[in-house]
């Protein structure tokens, strides 16, 4: 009887703790569905995200890769899309790449590339290696659009150019020159020889020598 009576108080017991906190467990094991399901649910937008800016950027390269009269219209349109609608993904950055190589060989449009890598440039914080591409990208067209200022400061800011040193010294040179600092373009070649990993570089001798610059200097 007494061990009844216990289980009859240990049944008494359940009901109320239920009473006192069935609501609140209810809520907390809702709350807690609605945390795992709405993280599934954000996993697979992002996943989908990721794939649908896979396949616009596949469809860039293919038409990059195109010789019909259309293909430029397709690079830029997608080029844009990727921005709008995945402006935080590496195929944004990418594509924009693609872009500006498309405004400056074909299009020979080099402002319109400087305005594509400005925002590549943007976006690649964080990834170091990654901005030095597209800062030596950068500079070239601004070296073409013939803003030479803009030029030097895209060289000059570079964190640590690390194994583009010598890229960026010679290039710093060839804006230099352009704008008639005969002495800096000296100085910035000088220095690309020192940086070089690759040895010697024909063409920067030359460049050298017609400032004047011996081989043994």
């Amino acid at each position: 009887m007494a061990e009844l009576r216990t289980e009859e108080e240990q049944v008494q017991a359940i009901k109320d703790w239920w009473k006192n906190n069935g609501s609140s467990l209810l809520i907390g094991i809702g709350a807690a569905l609605a945390i795992v399901f709405g993280w599934q649910a954000w996993q697979n937008h992002q996943a989908q995200q990721r794939a649908e800016a896979a396949n616009q950027f596949a469809n860039l390269l293919n038409a990059f890769s195109s010789a019909d009269d259309e293909s430029a219209d397709t690079v830029g349109f997608v080029a844009e899309t990727l921005r709008d609608e995945h402006g935080d993904s590496a195929y944004a950055i990418y594509g924009n790449l693609v872009l500006a190589r498309q405004q400056m060989v074909e299009g020979e449009d080099p402002a319109a590339a400087v305005e594509s890598l400005n925002w590549a440039l943007e976006k690649s914080a964080g990834h170091p290696a990654l901005e030095l591409v597209i800062r030596n990208r950068l500079a070239r067209a601004q070296f073409a659009a013939g803003e030479h200022d803009a030029a030097l400061a895209t060289l000059d800011n570079a964190a640590d150019a690390d194994a583009f040193a010598a890229i960026f010294s010679e290039l710093k040179g060839d804006v230099l020159l352009a704008k008639g600092d005969r002495d800096g373009a000296r100085e910035a070649y000088l220095a690309a020889r020192e940086q070089s990993q690759q040895g010697r570089s024909g063409v920067l001798e030359l460049k050298l020598s017609d400032l004047g610059v011996g081989e043994d200097a």
